[in-house]
């Protein structure tokens, strides 16, 4: 049996669960991904409110197998400032002095581990933030020690969030992604040193982020055949020719034809799919393909049914024999 295709809910987060599971079943979708906060108060910690949500997904036939807490992870590192205030719960935001909201980001983010074990699922996909995003471009100078300092913090915040986790058989799995501490395949690597590579942290592969940095998003699987926790789905377009806002996006909002690149509906941008199924078989990947849809230009509930009918498609079981195995002489 393939692999199963679920729905990422983040991006449908003005829409009651319900109508979000009664979207996906008519799409075509396996499952859903819950993103937090719309679709799951971890806070909550009465065995009924989780059986409820387990009731509701079974009515629809949805799996569950991830829970996803960007928004709140995003805070646990970050250089907090008024734009997160848009992003976090009142309670997390709270008064909005920054260390105190990268605690409770921090505490949400093993409250969250907590309600991934009432469900019955092993992954939470997230963010980390990051203290040294805005030291990218290099100048002026970066010295190593600033960034040494950055992986360190970022070692210091989660290790007891990732101690956490793994004394709950949780993993969390980090979307790598710019704005995080690892957004490339050197940053990932480094992340996972200042970890000692634990065994709770992992990463949740979504090729398009790789993909318009000019990151080979197919060999990452291959360099990290055990830490692939999660597989996001996402499809993104970038120019071959010079355009007028470049790869660092120009403060201009997605979707403008200006930019140098467009997350896209699935099949409608430049990442290769098929090569990343292929990969994914390789390193033994089983686990859900989930659908990120975003798409500027699109209509939502066309790209999220025709994204899951590709994936559908495309996804294939891999071999248990060569091709050749029957010209073999006994």
């Amino acid at each position: 049996m393939a692999r199963p295709v679920t729905l990422y809910t983040l991006q449908w987060g003005d829409l009651s669960l319900q109508e979000v599971c009664e979207k996906a079943k008519k799409f075509g979708y396996d499952g859903v991904e819950l993103g937090l906060p719309d679709h799951l108060d971890v806070r909550r910690t009465d065995e009924e409110y989780y059986r409820r949500i387990k009731e509701l997904l079974a009515q629809y036939g949805m799996q569950l197998h991830t829970i996803s807490t960007h928004l709140i992870g995003q805070a646990v590192c970050d250089r907090i400032d008024e734009r997160h205030k848009s992003i976090l719960p009142d309670y997390i935001w709270g008064d909005g002095d920054p260390e105190g909201v990268r605690q409770r980001a921090a505490e949400e983010l093993i409250r969250t581990a907590h309600a991934a074990k009432a469900l019955g699922v092993d992954t939470v996909v997230g963010f980390t933030g990051s203290s040294i995003w805005h030291y990218l471009y290099s100048f002026p100078p970066v010295t190593e020690k600033m960034v040494n300092d950055g992986y360190a913090d970022f070692a210091n915040r989660f290790i007891p969030i990732l101690d956490a986790y793994k004394a709950l058989g949780i993993r969390f799995a980090l979307e790598v992604h710019p704005t995080e501490i690892a957004f490339d395949t050197a940053t990932a690597r480094r992340a996972l040193e200042a970890v000692n590579y634990h065994p709770a942290f992992g990463f949740n592969y979504d090729p398009s982020h790789l993909g318009y940095q000019g990151v080979d998003y197919v060999d990452f699987i291959y360099q990290f055949p055990e830490r692939i926790f999660h597989v996001h789905m996402k499809d993104v377009y970038w120019s071959d020719s010079p355009k007028q806002v470049g790869v660092f996006g120009g403060y201009v909002t997605f979707g403008s034809p200006d930019r140098f690149w467009n997350f896209r509906s699935l099949g409608r941008g430049k990442i290769k799919i098929e090569e990343i199924i292929r990969a994914l078989n390789h390193i033994g990947y089983r686990g859900p393909l989930s659908v990120e849809w975003e798409d500027s230009a699109m209509d939502r509930e066309q790209g999220a049914e025709e994204s899951c009918r590709l994936v559908k498609h495309i996804d294939f079981v891999p071999s248990a024999r060569a091709f050749d195995a029957g010209f073999e002489k006994k």
